[in-house]
């Protein structure tokens, strides 16, 4: 490979709805930058992005992959990712690893779901967007409604830097070596020019004054640092056009790419933190080749025969084969023999990586998601601040089919979630189940089909009990002594309590208000232990609690007789009976749910959410042809949303669903909780 340096990199995530074309896009850049020989293609399985056997079956892209070319002097490294609503976690998993995040849109079918979140999720963490309209040929009539579209949503700095020929059978530019002569199907060159400058000059105010008052033209290369500042800021995303598939606009997307986009020093520079909780404090990131190695690993993949491979992205440090690095406060370092870099399914070994690449390593058994790799102890508490990954609440119990596989399938599904963080395990005690959760049907059945075809074990599986909580409605004290003599040493611990509740998701507080020794402090972390261990097991239908603040007010001890496990025990039955008397509820998980359908079948869809007991909140016009319908409604009433929206729609409908709160469930409902308890 060739020798770049930092300034020459380019780092984009390709993120869009499932059918935007990002395959076939970024097929096209590789074909058209002699990356590859030759054009590989979705519905034959040949394309470089989705190389496993998995995503060749299904024809979609199911995990991030990573793909790399050299284009005028520069590198470009891609980060393909799902566009399916169910592994929106996985796409978001490069962002931190990049600076732009190049979002497609398909020209037919507009805005999507995952177009809104992916453009609200890059800007939320600081990254340059550059919108791509794809399969502009044959849509022409779309191409005006849906920028002004793009400009209604995402704000009206969202301006084209191309635009399409009269013919719709190439683009003409508008900013690098603006064609002001040229015939576009809307808009004109010039007018699209003068925005973009515009825009752009309001980030310096001394280039605009040349500009105004001495009626100078600037060109680009004058312009280029007030441009990063608005990409860096968000207050300009550029947006091309193109045909992937025909080939239109595939140069002017890679000119842009290099010539208008950030470097990895031009960006917002990565947030570490130095530190924890009250400790923590932000330091800064030199992005030097001459100073200490810091990286972070942001996907993991772990395979039977090669083992653990972590990408990372390089911040500081020139990185070679042979130096030994640490793994955040890891004490053992372990030693680089195996520097990559990948080009979809190859793996292509590299001597050395700058700071602003994208590289792999091999065979590490440490490397998980968010792991900072450093070569320094100065770095040991180095962290980037936690991905805030959407919350899974699909669920499947999972068991072994043979008796005797239990530790196996633990072990395949710590990898699983290792793999892809927006999976999670969780135990249900009250049913006695292990619950694999994810963000939807296809998420779990695809990470369960990985379990079975790649690590080769088979689940039973069956529907989960909805995880429900409990909490406090009132305010309640209790005092309780547990005392135990039986021969030899007895047991004594007295404790008085008050619960009370705390605001939704707020957790759990605990506070000692014990004055005089009533309660020793080494008893203290016992009382909260018996108090924990009471949350677990709820107040009363089994269901763990929450959204509860404990004090601890007074309590007596015995000089001889009063141990850990006597104030474990008082603390425990104190709380219990605090929270009989104040307000015991059951609470259910509600969700947000966004559902696209045809107008005709908006009047099935919001009658059945309706009898769900969900709220209809909203309508909104995506197309002519798309509504897309926002609701809440209980997790316990939509487990099976899938199933029933195909069966009103015939299968076209979509819908994507997340986490927003816990609501007390209705009366009847929780005795309904409650006597299957008992």
């Amino acid at each position: 490979m060739a020798e770049y340096r930092t300034e020459q990199i380019r780092n984009f995530a390709v993120l869009g709805h499932t059918g935007a074309g990002k395959s076939s896009l970024q097929e096209a850049l590789l074909f058209s930058a002699k990356a590859i020989p030759q054009r590989g293609r979705v519905e034959k399985g040949t394309n470089h992005a989705d190389f496993t056997a998995q995503e060749k079956a299904h024809r979609h892209s199911l995990e991030p992959s990573f793909l790399n070319l050299d284009f005028d002097n520069h590198h470009i490294n891609l980060v393909d990712t799902p566009g399916l609503p169910d592994f929106f976690g996985r796409a978001l998993l490069p962002l931190p690893g990049v600076e732009s995040v190049m979002l497609v849109i398909n020209a037919e079918t507009g805005i999507e779901s995952v177009t809104q979140r992916a453009f609200d999720a890059a800007r939320a963490q600081g990254k340059a967007v550059l919108i791509v309209i794809n399969k502009i040929d044959g849509n022409e009539s779309a191409l005006e409604p849906l920028l002004a579209n793009i400009q209604d949503r995402f704000g009206h700095r969202c301006l084209p830097v191309n635009l399409p020929n009269a013919a719709c059978d190439g683009v003409v530019d508008c900013y690098l070596h603006c064609e002001e002569a040229a015939a576009t199907l809307f808009h004109t060159p010039l007018a699209a020019k003068d925005e973009l400058v515009d825009t752009v000059l309001e980030e310096d105010e001394a280039l605009m004054e040349v500009y105004l008052e001495q009626g100078e033209s600037l060109t680009p290369e004058q312009l280029h640092e007030p441009l990063e500042t608005a990409l860096r800021m968000g207050h300009l995303v550029p947006v091309c056009f193109a045909s992937a598939e025909q080939d239109i606009g595939v140069t002017s997307l890679l000119e842009v790419m290099v010539k208008l986009m950030p470097n990895p020093l031009e960006a917002n520079p990565p947030q570490f933190i130095k530190g924890f909780d009250d400790d923590a404090v932000p330091v800064d990131v030199s992005q030097s080749a001459d100073d200490h190695i810091l990286a972070h690993v942001f996907r993991v993949a772990i395979d039977p025969f090669f083992g653990r491979m972590g990408v990372f992205r390089l911040h500081q440090g020139r990185l070679q084969n042979g130096m030994k690095l640490f793994v955040g406060e890891g004490r053992k370092p372990f030693k680089v023999t195996h520097l990559l870099k990948l080009q979809g399914d190859e793996h292509i070994e590299v001597n050395s990586a700058i700071p602003g690449d994208i590289c792999a390593l091999a065979k590490i058994d440490e490397l998980e998601v968010g792991a900072v790799l450093h070569d320094s102890h100065d770095e040991d508490d180095y962290h980037l601040p936690e991905l805030n990954l959407p919350q899974p609440i699909f669920g499947l119990a999972v068991s072994a089919k043979k008796r005797g596989d239990e530790q196996k399938i633990a072990e395949v599904l710590h990898k699983l979630v290792a793999e892809d963080p927006s999976l999670n395990l969780a135990r249900n005690e009250a049913e006695g189940q292990t619950v694999l959760q994810g963000l939807g049907d296809l998420h779990l059945q695809i990470a369960l089909e990985k379990a079975q075809d790649v690590f080769n074990v088979d689940m039973d599986t069956d529907k989960p009990a909805v995880a429900y909580r409990e909490t406090i409605n009132g305010k309640a004290s209790a005092r309780y002594r547990h005392k135990k003599q039986s021969g030899g040493a007895g047991q004594f611990g007295e404790v008085e309590l008050t619960v009370e509740a705390l605001p939704r998701g707020a957790g759990f507080e605990f506070e000692s208000k014990v004055v005089g020794g009533a309660v020793p402090s080494q008893y203290i972390p016992a009382v909260e232990k018996g108090v924990k261990e009471a949350m677990a097991i709820g107040a009363l239908a089994g269901y763990p609690m929450q959204d509860i603040k404990v004090t601890l007010l007074d309590g007596k001890h015995h000089s001889v007789d009063s141990k850990e496990i006597a104030f474990v025990m008082a603390g425990k039955k104190a709380f219990a009976d605090a929270c009989a008397a104040a307000e015991p509820i059951i609470l259910e998980p509600i969700v947000e749910m966004k559902i696209a359908v045809s107008p005709e079948h908006v009047g099935d869809v919001t009658g059945d959410i309706s009898a769900s007991r969900g709220m209809v909140c909203g309508t909104e016009a995506m197309s002519e042809l798309k509504v897309e319908v926002h609701v809440e409604a209980p997790l316990a009433m939509v487990d099976d949303y899938s199933t029933r929206l195909k069966s009103m729609t015939g299968g076209a409908g979509q819908f994507s669903m997340a986490f927003v709160r816990y609501d007390m469930v209705p009366a009847v409902v929780q005795k309904q909780l409650m006597e299957k308890e008992s």
